[in-house]
């Protein structure tokens, strides 16, 4: 299996602009500048890279949650799951330094002990967090009832 994006930047770091395109067309000449990735805390100026691996993270994360549940007899109704992803300027260089899920799930039937047990193992398991597990990735996980 091979999953494909695309990324065209014009211009220099600064004052330049690019567009990301991936194969499904979920990205679609989507913008990204300098502004969107060091400067605009509201993302209205476009994603960045760092979002986007933040999404793929808590995606990849819930659907694997999901499978894992499943596996050991629970339905979940709900999987909710925020990622949020740490840079930091480290000696004149950025560098992502950690991502800390957040998890809120409403799964009928499963003890608490039992869905942070089944959490933790998503969490080591998934393929981004495998990706990434030169990062600290950490957890907090809540049942909903």
């Amino acid at each position: 299996m091979i999953r494909k994006s695309t990324a065209i930047w014009n211009g220099t770091g600064k004052d330049g602009k690019g567009i990301l395109t991936s194969t499904s067309g979920v990205l679609n000449q989507t913008p990204y500048a300098f502004a969107s990735r060091f400067m605009s805390e509201d993302g209205k100026a476009g994603t960045n890279p760092e979002e986007l691996i933040a999404a793929a993270h808590a995606a990849c994360f819930s659907m694997a949650l999901s499978f894992q549940l499943g596996g050991a007899g629970f339905t979940p109704t709900e999987l909710k799951t925020e990622a949020q992803l740490k840079m930091e300027n480290i000696n004149g260089h950025f560098k992502i330094i950690s991502i800390h899920l957040i998890l809120e799930g409403n799964v009928a039937g499963i003890s608490e002990e039992k869905f942070i047990e089944i959490a933790g193992n998503a969490k080591k398991t998934c393929p981004v967090s495998q990706a990434l597990s030169a990062l600290e990735i950490t957890l907090s996980a809540t049942l909903k009832k």
